[in-house]
């Protein structure tokens, strides 16, 4: 072997991350997390959801969703037919940058509720029609849509349909929202335009992902765990109440205790902030360091996609900047940014003479005509990386079947899964699964228990059914009741 692919071969070492390091992960996720559903203020925060129960697949309906998760505020309706199917219809606008940052809640929750209007005279316009005459008339208003709301800023939640914003991120700035409860804001400008609407539930995308796949996954089994694995990474599943002990010294929360059961948000990007138990390069390091938020979301930094191309892109850099190898002289590298798409496109290339990296190369890093074993290299170092993420997302997703009994109670158990990695980057699943199998509280016979699929729009369908179970929690008062009213 050439010095390249020597050295390269040593660098791709270094992404090992075999299976007696994947059981101490498992071991360590599983008591934070038991830390975390105790007390506030721990790595793994399992935030409650209040999401008391998950659908099976038979419920009937026609529900609103409107996701306000960046630069674009979504408003759709979800007909579900009560057999595993549903019906969508949707639009998407850009919120006026002037609403993001200078404007006041009033402004920016208005603007929301008239998008919901304009969308109701065009899709529902005769149930629309019918509410306001009998509005005019003083009739008994029913017949309201519940609207599940997906906001994606970090709140604290006090029930199903209330959380106060914590904090404004992704650009947004608007002081005298923070404090407020959001979904008050929401239904107060919908109250000012009359609309039909209640603001039913406060939604995070993850739990979204999980109530989206138990619709539509076939068989009796629920879905226990929705898991992202894309730009970033998260995952909710479904826990006994009982051992979220944390519960008894929330002020002021309510819930349905009827299910015996709640979704928790487990916000897994942090785990193991600490580095107890987590892989740890000279290339990980330097990406934390150089990070907007050096310290934490340590987890996600391994794992997610917004991060996997940047840790490539220094491994290159270290092979090319050494002078005994020198991977692309003389190219310039100081540009250099790279996109998680490429590690996809390379570790799909078996080809002879690799084609497509070739082609990836040029197009992401503008290096023309490398030679076929630069190519290797990087197919090495590729290859190495993804798996590397691969097999640590196995950890949690082993963790929270331990965790829960589940596989020794359920014929089957229902993982609902979304977002690019998971969904586009070749073999990413069977890494997982390879990992799952060397675990040995799951071993091969438990991973064959495992059904692992594709869970799309979590926060449109899954927040229609987040409202759907929302509207039948009779411990829920009146929204109108509420701030702002």
């Amino acid at each position: 072997m050439s010095a390249l692919l020597v050295e390269a071969t040593r660098i791709a070492r270094e992404f090992d991350y075999p299976a007696e390091q994947v059981r101490r992960g498992v071991a360590e996720y599983i008591r934070q997390a038991d830390e975390g559903l105790a007390k506030e203020n721990t790595t793994l925060s399992q935030i409650p959801t209040f999401v008391t129960a998950v659908p099976n697949g038979t419920e009937k309906g026609l529900y609103l969703a409107v996701d306000l998760g960046g630069t674009n505020f979504r408003v759709c309706s979800v007909q579900l037919h009560g057999d595993t199917t549903f019906s969508l219809t949707q639009s998407k606008i850009m919120i006026p940058r002037e609403l993001m940052a200078s404007g006041t809640s009033k402004d920016l929750f208005t603007f929301l509720a008239r998008q919901i209007e304009s969308f109701l005279r065009i899709h529902h316009n005769d149930h629309f029609e019918a509410h306001q005459r009998r509005r005019a008339n003083n009739a008994a208003v029913e017949d309201l849509f519940d609207l599940g709301f997906t906001f994606s800023f970090p709140v604290r939640q006090f029930g199903i349909n209330s959380g106060t914003l914590i904090r404004w991120t992704k650009g947004f700035n608007i002081p005298d929202a923070v404090g407020h409860d959001v979904c008050a804001l929401l239904q107060s400008a919908i109250d000012d335009l009359n609309l039909p609407v209640r603001v039913a539930a406060l939604v995070n995308d993850t739990v979204g992902t999980l109530m989206a796949r138990s619709y539509t996954s076939p068989g009796k089994t629920g879905t226990l765990l929705g898991g992202i694995f894309g730009t970033g990474t998260n995952g909710a599943y479904l826990e006994k109440i009982e051992k979220i002990t944390k519960l008894d010294s929330m002020k002021d929360v309510h819930y349905d205790k009827s299910t015996g059961e709640m979704i928790i948000n487990a916000e897994w990007g942090s785990f193991d902030n600490q580095l107890s138990v987590l892989p740890d390069t000279i290339y990980d390091r330097q990406l934390d360091e150089e990070s907007n938020n050096p310290g934490i979301q340590m987890f996600e930094k391994r794992v997610s996609g917004m991060f996997l191309g940047e840790i490539l892109r220094r491994a290159l850099l270290a092979l090319h900047n050494d002078p005994q190898i020198g991977l692309f002289k003389p190219s310039e590298t100081s540009k250099w940014g790279l996109d998680t798409s490429l590690l996809s496109l390379v570790e799909e290339d078996t080809a002879k003479h690799y084609p497509a990296v070739k082609a990836a190369l040029k197009d992401h890093l503008k290096i023309e005509n490398p030679s076929d074993e630069e190519c290797e290299a990087v197919k090495i170092l590729v290859h190495a990386i993804g798996k590397r993420a691969a097999r640590l997302s196995a950890v949690p997703i082993a963790a929270v079947l331990i965790h829960t009994g589940k596989l020794q109670t359920d014929e089957l158990v229902d993982v609902g899964v979304d977002g690019s990695l998971v969904e586009f980057y070749p073999n990413f699943e069977g890494y997982i699964r390879d990992a799952l199998r060397e675990v040995t509280e799951v071993g091969p016979a438990g991973e064959k228990k495992i059904r692992i699929g594709i869970s799309k729009d979590g926060s449109g369908v899954g927040a229609a059914l987040i409202a759907l179970v929302a509207s039948k929690d009779e411990t829920l008062q009146n929204p109108q009741q509420k701030e702002g009213k």
